[in-house]
Parts: structure tokens; C-alpha cells; sequence
């Protein structure tokens, strides 16, 4: 009796990619999809620069013409820089419409499904809404310094104004995709709008320092991280004498004061980040 003696062909192990990498491709295709949602035309990059280019070029110049003035800054330029103020949170919380519209008309259902970290969905929202409002704030300030606004650049500077310009940013995201992932139609989130990324531009010292507030109002100021933000940008680029930062924590140090006013921020950026990855976990799950 004779055995026959199979021989088997050795398995063909699929070796899988790392989790660090499998992320990383998750999260670029993440955001490629959102961009090629958000920036489908031009007019969709332009349209929200509208109201801060008229700031910038029209509005500040004429508040200058008839007598504002700033100890030692030229009002053009400090009243330009305040449009920052004024695009960041207005664009972050424009990219909350679109998270209303995916849930209810687009994708999200499936991305859902895909076999990626439900975390990434939020944080790719969040990168585009930054690179975008990027792109704007690098174009209103060209914009601005092509108007005649007097900007002081370094290094040191630059960081200050692109650190709190990102937190700002972040925690501005945070509420939009909060608020997004409440409110159940884009006209109820739009409603609320206004108040949340436009009213507090008047109490943040964007066209006056806050300490012209009456006092009850300058402590309410302080405690917005618009405020916070805007003092360090104005910092970075323009108020070298810090005079945003002190009428907020009335010290004389400035690098202690930047570094306080920039922890705010970072504190602020990280709650709200927080409570949009705990919102949108709830809003799938129910």
C-alpha cells in the first residue's frame, strides 16, 4: 500500500499596515473628501472674505479718517487686524452647515459603515475648515498691508499671531460641530449663527480697546477667548507694546502675558474640541 504525499504550497501572508499608517490614509482621504465638498468653486473660497475685506478696506480706513485713535498704534492697522477676529469665527462656522447637510443629504451614513476611527471624521472636518480660514486670513492681510496697514513682522511674532489664529480656529470648530450636531435643521443653525461667530467681534476690542466697555462689559471681554486671541495676534504683528494684553491682565511683562493669553485659548480650544467629539459620538449613536 503506497502513500501519496501532498505538498502543500507555503500560505501567502497578507501582512497588514500599520495602525499609525492605516490612520494617516484615513484621515488623508478624510480630508480630500471635505475639501472637494467645501471648495467645490471659487465663489465658495471668496464669498466668506466679502465681509472682512470690507472691514479691512473700507470701513477701518473711514473710522481713521474721522478720529479714532490708539495710543501709539495706527487705527487702520489695528482695526484690520480685528477683522481677523471677525473671519475665523465667521468661516469655522459656516463649515458647520455642511456637517448638517452630510448628515441629512450626504455620505455620513456610509463613512459611518467604512471601517475608520469615527474620532477621524471630526478632526478631518476640522483640517479643512483650518486650511481654508487659512488661505483667507494669509488673503485679508495682504489685503490690508496693500491698503497702507502698518504690520511689524519677525519670527517670534509670526508664532504668536499663526498659535493664536490656529486655537481660535479650533475652538471656533469646536462649537460648530456642537451646535451642528444639535441642532436638527441647517435654518435653526443658522439662526444662532450670529450671535455666536458676529456678536462678540463688537465686545473683543476688534474696532475699540476694551477697557472703553463699561467695567461690566470689560470683564465679560475678558473672558472670550476672541479676546484672548485677538490681543496675541495684535501682538504678534502690530501692538509690540502689548497694550491689548495688558488692559487684559494689567501686568507688565509681555512674553507672561502672551504666554497666559495663549494658555486661555489653548484651554478653550481643547473643552470645545472635547465636547464636539463627545457630541457627534452621541449623535451617531442615537
Amino acid at each position: 500500500m503506497s502513500a501519496s504525499t501532498a505538498t502543500l504550497a507555503p500560505a501567502t501572508v497578507r501582512r497588514e499596515r500599520p495602525i499609525v499608517t492605516r490612520t494617516l490614509s484615513a484621515f488623508t482621504t478624510l480630508t480630500r473628501r471635505r475639501l472637494a465638498l467645501s471648495v467645490r468653486t471659487p465663489r465658495e473660497l471668496l464669498v466668506p472674505l466679502l465681509t472682512p475685506i470690507l472691514f479691512a478696506l473700507v470701513i477701518a480706513p473711514a473710522l481713521a479718517s474721522i478720529g479714532p485713535t490708539i495710543p501709539g498704534l495706527d487705527y487702520m492697522s489695528f482695526a484690520a487686524i480685528g477683522t481677523v477676529a471677525l473671519l475665523i469665527p465667521l468661516n469655522c462656522m459656516f463649515a458647520g452647515i455642511g456637517v448638517i447637510l452630510d448628515r441629512e443629504t450626504g455620505a455620513r451614513r456610509d463613512l459611518l459603515a467604512a471601517p475608520v476611527s469615527r474620532p477621524l471624521i471630526v478632526l478631518a472636518n476640522l483640517a479643512v475648515a483650518l486650511m481654508i480660514t487659512a488661505v483667507q486670513v494669509v488673503v485679508l492681510v495682504l489685503a490690508a498691508m496693500l491698503r497702507g496697514a502698518d504690520l511689524n513682522t519677525s519670527a517670534s511674532g509670526i508664532a504668536w499671531f499663526l498659535g493664536a489664529a490656529v486655537l481660535l480656529g479650533i475652538t471656533m470648530y469646536g462649537v460648530a460641530e456642537t451646535l451642528a450636531n444639535r441642532f436638527p435643521t441647517v435654518e435653526q443653525y443658522v439662526g444662532a449663527l450670529p450671535a455666536i461667530a458676529i456678536v462678540p467681534f463688537f465686545f473683543a476690542g476688534s474696532l475699540f480697546p476694551i477697557t472703553a466697555l463699561p467695567w461690566a462689559l470689560t470683564g465679560f471681554a475678558r473672558l472670550l477667548p476672541l479676546t484672548h486671541a485677538l490681543a496675541l495676534m495684535r501682538y504678534g504683528l502690530l501692538d509690540h507694546n502689548a497694550s491689548g494684553l495688558h488692559d487684559i491682565w494689567g501686568m507688565s511683562n509681555a512674553t507672561t502675558m502672551a504666554a497666559l493669553s495663549l494658555t486661555v485659548v489653548a484651554a478653550y480650544a481643547a473643552t470645545f474640541s472635547a465636547m464636539a467629539l463627545r457630541t457627534f459620538r452621541k449623535s451617531v449613536e442615537s
